[in-house]
This record gives structure tokens, sequence and C-alpha cells, in this order.
């Protein structure tokens, strides 16, 4: 692959510590159908999702993160996606309540471990699912709805952590969770001028209206990119993880001074996840 060089009018980028909580696919599987990349009749290989997990894990061990691990428990398939778990600021786990009956022993598993982990855990009165629709860029909670997290959890997180959330409403099935749809490129809350990537057909009129008025230097990705889940990646500033097909994507990255980094989670993929999917962070 060609790699293409930062544009000399690109911003320094700085990469900022993170810290996030993982869990291994040990008990990956796809039985059941509750997204579009599901298909219980195509065969799913665990190793094989196990060995791309702990390429994305080293991944971030190399990037200096801090990564904390939850115990995968066996009849929770979905439950490497840790990014669904919560959503945690200033020391607060908000807990997840999940919309289908398969996930739903999650939330509890994910907030007994911010419990025993020093959070202050408020657990849920409304469905959501944690930083699946819930997308913190600078000050603001970027919060997603349309097939998952009901709109009245987001009047809920505003109450919680005391900051501005966006409403933006999800119209593709395809990407039936914000950080499918959306990237957070400058994660760092007080940063001056965070920026994001997105798809703009896995909104609605409204919410495009809202991103491109926002975010009007917000990297626009292609329908390509973005089937390969590409905008669920995970940035610390200057390093971006993404999907290792997401291509054109990776061009864009390169040219708005980031340094993007491809990672393999086909596998995972078949159950509608990919990196930022497998990456819940911890913000103290």
């Amino acid at each position: 692959m060609t790699l293409t060089e930062p544009s000399l009018s690109a911003p320094v980028r700085v990469a900022s510590k993170r810290t996030v909580l993982m869990c291994r696919p040990d008990f990956f599987t796809v039985v059941y159908r509750i997204n579009p990349w599901m298909d219980p009749a195509l065969p799913t290989d665990t190793s094989l999702a196990v060995r791309q997990w702990e390429t994305l894990y080293n991944t971030y061990l190399d990037l200096g993160f801090d990564v904390k691990l939850v115990d995968p428990i066996d009849g929770l398939p979905d439950m490497v996606y840790a990014a669904n778990g919560g959503f945690v600021l200033d020391g607060i786990a908000y807990g997840a309540s999940f919309t289908y009956p398969q996930r739903q022993p999650e939330g509890p598993a994910y907030m007994d471990w911010f419990g025993a982990n020093g959070f202050d855990v408020r657990v849920p009165a409304n469905i959501n699912e944690g930083e699946g629709d819930f997308l913190l860029v600078g000050d603001v909670i970027l919060a997603g709805t349309g097939f998952r997290s009901a709109s009245n959890s987001h009047e809920e997180i505003g109450e919680i952590f005391g900051r501005e959330v966006v409403t933006l409403t999800l119209v593709n099935p395809s990407f039936y969770h914000l950080d499918t749809a959306i990237a957070v490129l400058d994660p760092q809350p007080g940063f001056d001028a965070p920026n994001i990537a997105y798809l703009p057909s896995a909104f609605d009129g409204a919410s495009l209206e809202i991103l491109r008025e926002r975010y009007p230097d917000a990297i626009i990705v292609n329908e390509d990119d973005a089937a390969v889940l590409g905008l669920n990646s995970f940035s610390d500033g200057l390093n971006v993880v993404i999907a290792s097909r997401a291509t054109d994507f990776e061009r864009q990255l390169r040219e708005r001074g980031y340094n993007p980094i491809g990672v393999d989670l086909s596998e995972l993929l078949l159950g509608g996840g990919g990196v930022k999917c497998c990456t819940l962070e911890l913000r103290s």
C-alpha cells in the first residue's frame, strides 16, 4: 500500500494516553441475528476471533494505553463488544440497558466490573447501549438513536454528566450504533477544535445539518470504507486504529496529519463489530 504523506498544512497531532476496557472473545460466535451483519448460518471461528482481538489488544499496549480486562462469560458471545457495556466519564459509569434480550445480561456484568474497580455506577432507567451510541467529542456528547438507544436515555445521560447532549438519528440498519457511523478523531475533553469523520447516508436530514454545522472540516468517509466498519475506530489524537480495509479513510487521515494503524477484525465483523466496538474508554 502506498502511504500518503501528511499535508504540509496539516496541524501537528499529539497523542494522549488512553485507558480502555476490553473483553476477550473466548465465547464469540453468531447464534442469533440482531443486526444485518449477523447470520447464524455462516460459520464463525472463535480461535481466529481471539487472534484478531489479540492483535488489537497488543496494538493498544504498543501505543502505551492502559488496557483493563473484564472476564468474558459463557453464553454471552457479544460481550467482546465492550463499548456497549456503558459510558464512563468523570469517574462515573453510566450502565447499559440492552434492547435485545440476548444481550441484556451484559449490562449487569459490566456494572459489576465498574463497581469493583472504583467507579461511581449509575444504573440506567432507560434503554441505552453505552458508547455504541454515546460519543464524547470535546465536551459534547453526541447521542445516537433510531435503532438501539432510546432518546430518553439522552436526557438521562445529560443529567448525570452535566454535558451538552446532541441527538443524532440513524436511519440505515447496517449502521445501527452511532460508533459505526462516526469516528471521533480528537478525543481529548477541552480540545479547542475537536473533529470527527462520518458517513452522511447513515443519518436523517436534520442530523446531517447538525453535523455539517458543528464539524465543517469533518472527514467524509465513503460507502466502501463504512461497509467494513472503517468508522468504528479508536483515536488517541494522533494514532487512529482502523479497519485495515478502509483504505481511502486511511489516506484521508494521513493527509490530515493523523497516523492510521490498520488491523483486521474481519471475524468479529460477522457479529457486527469492529475496533471501537471492542473498546470502552475509561475516563476518570
